[in-house]
This record gives structure tokens, sequence and C-alpha cells, in this order.
């Protein structure tokens, strides 16, 4: 088996005049949950359409499991296995028929996929509910079909293209569970998203801004390398006024606040120095009548150093 199952150099794809991915270049190893983490639009499906070999790269190259997907895509498909985020299961079928389906256009044997139908109903938690129709599943078991449906052939490299968009919490940390049990298997996850909660599991992220890769490393070390200033997280008893007031403060550009945002109750402010900005933060908040309960500097999150790397 190759170090790197999935090598990409200078990947390249536009549309007329514009340029969905942009130069690209990562590897991905063998066992590896690599995350491809950024908002929509901004070319992590494009990125993952073209190792499909699904879309012609306008230039670069990429190779998966030594093939090149875009002269090599039916060689390839034997071993790789691909879930979209719209679920492509078809409804009308059970959730035993879906399986089976799959599993025939990928060609299995009918004793192989009557050994992996079994084994994909466990995973997915349907067992005793193989005959529902699939339109009938909640949304977490559709989406466990889903990634069942996409590895019934057993595939080397999985990709997954924001695979629980629009599924509740429970739903996701337990498809996370199946996503690591996999690799714990050898198989290569790729897989998108934009929750940052998601990226913090991944064992390598890139970072993808309008078709650029801007940053690619563990989620601790991006943390320490990526993120300029530090953060702190402000308590208020009126947190939305406080972010009018420090927003107001930051286009006027009277103190040097690099990013402010709203983080469930609590705002982070990302500022040059912690220790020398709590008090001028505290007085300005203050003198607007602002209760504030506290201004702890914290470790930043994904989502604060994402911000820091795209500025």
């Amino acid at each position: 088996m190759d170090e790197y199952t999935i090598e990409v150099r200078d990947l390249t794809k536009k549309f007329g005049d514009f340029t969905a991915v942009d130069h690209v270049s990562f590897r991905v190893r063998a066992g590896e949950v690599y995350g491809w983490l950024g908002p929509n639009g901004a070319g992590k499906t494009t990125t993952i359409r073209m190792l499909l070999g699904l879309l012609a790269p306008t230039a670069g190259e990429a190779r998966v499991l030594g093939y090149n997907p875009a002269t090599q895509a039916k060689q390839m498909q034997a071993h790789v296995g691909y879930m979209s985020q719209l679920f492509t299961l078809y409804n009308d079928l059970t959730a035993r028929e879906n399986i089976r389906f799959y599993g025939l256009a990928y060609g299995l044997s009918r004793k192989v996929l009557r050994q992996r139908q079994a084994e994909i109903l466990e995973m997915a938690g349907l067992t005793g509910r193989e005959h529902t129709l699939t339109a009938n599943l909640s949304g977490g078991w559709k989406q466990r079909l889903a990634l069942g449906c996409a590895i019934v052939h057993e595939p080397r490299v999985v990709f997954l293209d924001e695979p629980t968009a629009g599924v509740d919490p429970i739903s996701r940390r337990e498809f996370w569970g199946l996503i690591y049990a996999m690799a714990k298997k050898g198989v290569t996850v790729l897989v998108t998203t934009h929750y940052m909660d998601e990226a913090e599991l991944c064992q390598r992220v890139g970072f993808i801004s309008q078709g650029k890769l801007i940053a690619l490393d563990t989620p601790d070390q991006l943390k320490r390398s990526q993120m300029r200033g530090h953060v702190l997280e402000i308590n208020t008893d009126n947190a939305d006024r406080a972010m009018r007031v420090l927003k107001a403060t930051q286009e006027a550009r009277k103190l040097p606040f690099e990013e402010v945002a709203l983080y469930g109750a609590q705002i982070h402010v990302v500022v040059p120095d912690a220790e020398t900005f709590k008090a001028p933060i505290e007085a300005l908040l203050a003198a607007e009548g602002l209760n504030v309960h506290s201004i702890e500097w914290i470790a930043p999150t994904l989502e604060d150093v994402f911000i820091s790397a795209v500025r």
C-alpha cells in the first residue's frame, strides 16, 4: 500500500473566467481522516469531483491509489467510495433494497452481498427495519444508510461531501464514530465540512477559501501557527448591545480588534495582546452602561483560527 493514497499537485479548475479551485496541492496518508474545511462555494465539492474523475481539471494533476482520476476513473471506482451531501438513496426502495442495488452496481457476488447487507444494517442501526421504505427513515438513519451504500464494496478511500448537513447533533456524533471505525481499518477518509466542531475531529485539516488552500495541518498546530493575536471571551448581560459597541469601535479603529464575533452567549474579540486590552475593553463597555461579568483570555477555536488565516 502506498504511503499516500491521495496526492494532489497544483490542481486547478476554471469555469470560464471563474477559478473554483486554484493551484491546490496536498497529500493524504492511508488510514488518515483528512478534513477539507471552508464556507459554501469555497471549492470543496469541486475538488472532490475532480478526485473522483467526474470533472476534468483545467491544470495540475491528482492521484488516488496511484490512479489518475482524469484518465483512469473506471479502474479507480472499484476501490473508492463516495457519499454526496444529498444522500443518493432511492426513497421508494427499502433499506435492504438500497444496499442490494449499490452492491450489485459495484459487482459484488450474491454471497458477499448477503454478508455486506447484514453488516451495513447493523452498522446503520437498521436491523429490524431493513424492510422500511427509505422515505420513512429519519435523517440520522438515512445518513448511516447512505454511508453503508457508499462503502458496500469495502473501498480503500472514501470521499464524504458534507455528510452531516441537516442532521441532528446526536446523529452527527454517531456518524463520526463510524468514520473513525473505518479509519482504524486503514480506510482513508476525506471529508468536507463547514462545521468547525467536526473539523476538530480530523487528524489534519485543510482550510480552503475562494478556491485557495490557505493552511494545512493538525487542528492543534493550526491554532499555534495560524492564529494572529489573542482571543478574549467576554461574558456580559447584553451580548447583542455589547456586540454593536465593539463592532463600532472596530470599524472606527479606536482599538485594534482583528475580529469581533458572537459565540453563543459570549463574544470573542481578537486583540494583539490579551493583558494589554482587557482593561480598555471593560472600560469601553462600562462607559456604555454594560455590565461585564468576565473577560478571559482563552485558547482559540478552530473558527477563530480560520477567520485569522483567511484575513
